[in-house]
């Protein structure tokens, strides 16, 4: 039996990516996993049922984050997919890049949207589940490598520093509980949002040349992360954020 066998999770942003293959990762170590997405009916179906397929247990749960009583949709999908089970593991991994959030372009309509999604529906989303949570529980969030590094997406940039502050904060909070918080910072990873690794020429080889282990990343490489975090040997690391990124801008990688 897998590591979380006997455990359920929530993984928000599920149907797609990243999430995905955390969702995948959690069912095969033994979790029954609630698939949140927020429109793509067809995408969280498959995931669910390549979960169910492999001899693990899923079910969708559906609510568009950022808007009106987005929390009580999910959480009414959430208690019914549980029917009476506790919630073991909670990950943070929805959000939205804002498009052209910068500095000359954002408007307060990209501004309060990504931090409606990347911000408040984690802080709120945590509020309502840590009744449903057992001592001892974990909640991982998803962070990004802009938050160390520069890019014009400032406002994006900005919903991710607020959720490593969150995640050492909460980290602090519910330690008496036992619950561990940790964040997860992935690298460069080929998902939607980084459509440009594979639809330009060359980007995948200029993003080797400037990470140590000549690759950029997968969604895998980052669900394997998370599956520490929410196993029993991350019982003793809270508050802390792990950048996952294969060793991205450490230093020169040309041959002398």
């Amino acid at each position: 039996m897998g590591s979380l066998a006997g455990k359920t999770a929530l993984v928000t942003g599920a149907s797609r990516g990243i999430g995905r293959s955390i969702a995948l990762r959690l069912a095969a170590d033994g979790a029954a996993v609630a698939v949140h997405y927020g429109s793509n009916d067809a995408a969280a179906k498959d995931t669910v049922e390549t979960i169910i397929a492999a001899g693990g247990e899923a079910f969708p749960v559906r609510a568009e984050l950022g808007v009106p009583g987005d929390v009580d949709a999910l959480f009414a999908g959430l208690e019914a997919g549980l029917g009476g089970r506790p919630l073991d593991v909670l990950v943070h991994n929805a959000a939205v890049t804002g498009g052209a959030a910068t500095v000359e372009d954002a408007t307060v309509e990209d501004f309060d949207r990504v931090f409606a999604v990347n911000v408040r529906a984690p802080l709120f989303i945590t509020q309502r589940a840590l009744p449903l949570m057992r001592e001892g529980g974990r909640i991982i969030n998803i962070s990004s490598g802009v938050t160390w590094f520069a890019t014009p997406e400032v406002v994006y940039g900005m919903t991710k520093g607020a959720l490593n502050v969150f995640g050492r904060s909460l980290g602090h909070t519910l330690g008496a509980r036992g619950i561990t918080v940790n964040t997860v910072s992935p690298g460069i990873t080929e998902t939607d949002m980084n459509g440009w690794l594979t639809d330009n020429p060359g980007s995948a080889g200029e993003v080797a040349a400037m990470t140590a282990l000549r690759r950029h990343g997968q969604p895998e490489d980052i669900a394997d992360a998370v599956a520490f975090f929410a196993s029993e040997d991350g019982r003793w690391v809270t508050g802390q954020t792990l950048e996952v990124n294969g060793g991205l801008f450490l230093g020169p990688t040309g041959e002398r």
